[in-house]
């Protein structure tokens, strides 16, 4: 029997409003609802950020507040990423889980780390 694809270890049991900024997030897709997509957090409430930083979708001049109860998320390839930058904050009771791990393929099992740099 062979497997393809990826397997990761989901925490299910987290508390959304202590999300940090890094974080990798598994949620109901807000365009989607059939769907679960996997994002980093890269804002928290009341954090202003720049709507698309490639100039894509929104003026790279463009910002937000990410409003009370809501995070935004951004996918690490951003070329083909559709994540906040298209759908806006992301409130969170769509927020099912953390990730934790990557357990398969075994050569490539590694823990996640939260590797975010935050500047002030």
């Amino acid at each position: 029997m062979s497997m393809t694809g990826e397997a990761a270890l989901e925490l299910k049991w987290i508390d959304p409003k202590r999300l940090r900024r890094g974080d990798l997030v598994t949620y109901i897709s807000p365009i989607d609802p059939t769907r679960r997509v996997c994002k980093r957090v890269t804002g928290l409430p009341g954090d202003i950020i720049c709507v698309d930083p490639t100039g894509e979708y929104a003026p790279s001049t463009e910002h937000v507040v990410v409003p009370r109860n809501h995070i935004w998320v951004t996918g690490d390839n951003l070329a083909w990423s559709r994540d906040s930058r298209m759908y806006g904050p992301v409130p969170l009771g769509l927020v099912k889980g953390r990730l934790y791990a990557r357990v398969w393929p075994l050569r490539d099992a590694t823990v996640f780390r939260n590797t975010f740099d935050f500047i002030d």
